[in-house]
């Protein structure tokens, strides 16, 4: 997908004139920005969509990456960032992300239109190590699985093989249930 079919509020139009050519039918949103009305919502245009969101040496990680990877329909209500490598520099927070602070490195980082994300495995281990303590994080797992067929059980065997990892148990209880209902729906 070409950046241009992304408007960005504030950068060819104000919020107001796309705001405007959405009642006129004219462009529909996605994410943070908006698209022609006729476009194709996938993942190219949904990375595209938060690209103002996310600093220089950022990546988007946890929920906000299994949005742009497709689960679910509507994004997050606050985007999560984390550093694309351990060399950048520590991410502020603002009022529309959660920043975390752990690095990302070259093989669990994808370009999605140029956007770095991270890769839909890396997305499913950290929600699952989130889940227990974070219904959101569980939320976004499942959809994630809905997605992509044989993640829960690759995820379970990658977290079943570390020696030790907090909130290792609750993440490969909740996952055996996914994959438990995986083989039971297809």
């Amino acid at each position: 997908m070409h950046p241009a079919l992304v408007y960005l509020p504030g950068d060819r139009l104000s919020l107001t004139e796309l705001g405007a050519a959405r009642l006129d039918g004219h462009v529909v949103e996605v994410g943070e920005g908006f698209l022609p009305a006729d476009t194709v919502e996938g993942p190219e245009a949904r990375a595209l969509s938060l690209c103002a969101l996310i600093p220089s040496s950022g990546a988007l990680c946890g929920p906000s990456a299994a949005w742009v990877h497709g689960a679910g329909d509507l994004p997050p209500a606050r985007h999560h960032v984390c550093r694309a490598d351990a060399a950048a520099a520590r991410l502020r927070p603002g009022p529309r992300i959660v920043t975390h602070q752990v690095a990302l490195t070259p093989d669990q980082t994808v370009r999605i239109a140029g956007v770095p994300v991270a890769a839909v495995d890396a997305v499913a281990i950290s929600l699952a190590f989130t889940a227990g303590r974070d219904p959101e994080s569980a939320h976004w797992l499942r959809a994630l699985i809905e997605v992509f067929p044989g993640l829960a059980a690759r995820t379970y065997e990658t977290i079943g093989g570390r020696s030790r990892a907090p909130g290792k148990r609750p993440a490969l209880e909740l996952l055996a249930r996914l994959v438990d209902q995986e083989v039971v729906t297809r």
